[in-house]
């Protein structure tokens, strides 16, 4: 692989992926569509929407001009939020270069489609969700912050072709970041999409402040319902039990700077959504996958409890209190 790649977007992850990127000699470059964000970042050489404080390394090259972006480009990582990747990547399409890798590290379903981040980059750009270009996922326990200030990190690199998920794992592992190979993008990608809306859940548990055995339950019974629904679709099993699985649940529950814990939390102590949704300056990506989960769900008559008590508080205007009676008391079954 050569030594050109292309970050596209302009939020947290797009900076940190700039940083764990940085001092390996690598031409690095980041894209932004909107070219007043893009002047600001170059302007401050850091991002201070979304992490003031941190500076963007000296060699990162930022444009929102797409041809220059993609100019000897050998690697694209995707960070835009899932349900704004489609606009994105049909404005990048005539630039984008034939069989450029591209690897993504969204974590969502897109609404109506019902497509995974890398099956959104691969329609847009061949017209078909299996398309030519190599596809990766780079996911996994990711608190932005904490990748910021150097502390230990894991993810995994998942593509469907060892030769790439090997080049994306030598790329971004460092001293202080850990990546794995696996070859389920699948499962990885269904497990970063919807340990999102079971950490909206969570966050409801916490602002409801019913305690740690309410949370490890939510935490256990949820895995469960991420894992059957991953395992319809596609997925491996030992996927949901790793760290794009597990892991990234864990992490997105219980991190105070987790945004869709943070937003289920407000939630959870009464705040309407829409103004919790108003006053966040990051997109809470669990919303819009809750929909999306649902409909899948549905289509494969998977029974998932804790995601349809999430979409009837957000949704359907049930009162949060009322939706963990109600899971509490569902009709006694086995554990498995």
């Amino acid at each position: 692989m050569s030594r050109t790649i292309v970050l596209i977007g302009d939020g947290a992850m797009p900076t940190i992926c700039a940083q764990l990127l940085s001092g390996k000699g690598l031409t690095l470059r980041l894209y932004s569509a909107f070219a007043a964000n893009a002047a600001e970042l170059d302007r401050a050489r850091e991002n201070r929407r979304y992490l003031p404080g941190v500076p963007l390394p000296g060699e990162l090259e930022i444009t929102a001009d797409p041809a220059r972006a993609f100019r000897a480009a050998s690697l694209a990582v995707a960070a835009v939020p899932t349900q704004f990747t489609r606009r994105w990547w049909e404005t990048l399409r005539p630039h984008c270069p034939d069989g450029l890798p591209v690897c993504s590290a969204a974590k969502g379903i897109e609404n109506g489609t019902l497509l995974r981040p890398t099956q959104i980059i691969a329609d847009v750009l061949t017209g078909s969700p299996g398309g030519r270009w190599p596809m990766a996922a780079l996911s996994g326990p990711c608190i932005a912050r904490e990748i910021a200030a150097r502390q230990p990190a894991t993810a995994v690199a998942a593509s469907g072709d060892p030769q790439l998920a090997h080049a994306i794992q030598d790329l971004f592992t460092c001293s202080y970041f850990r990546v794995y190979t696996n070859p389920d993008v699948i499962g990885v990608e269904l497990a970063g999409a919807i340990k999102n809306v079971i950490a909206i859940a969570a966050g409801i548990l916490d602002g409801l402040a019913v305690g740690d055995n309410a949370k490890a339950a939510l935490l256990t019974r949820g895995l469960a319902e991420i894992t059957r629904l991953g395992v319809e679709l596609g997925g491996r099993r030992e996927t949901f039990a790793g760290l794009a699985g597990l892991g990234d649940l864990v992490t997105t529950c219980i991190s105070p700077h987790g945004r869709n814990r943070s937003f289920g939390e407000a939630v959870g102590k009464g705040e309407p959504a829409e103004a919790v949704l108003a006053r966040t300056a990051s997109v809470v990506e669990g919303v819009a996958t809750t929909r999306s989960v649902m409909a899948l769900a549905a289509a494969h008559k998977v029974d998932m409890p804790i995601t349809a008590a999430v979409h009837a508080v957000l949704f359907e205007g049930k009162a949060p209190a009322a939706a963990v009676s109600d899971l509490m008391a569902r009709p006694s079954k086995r554990e498995y």
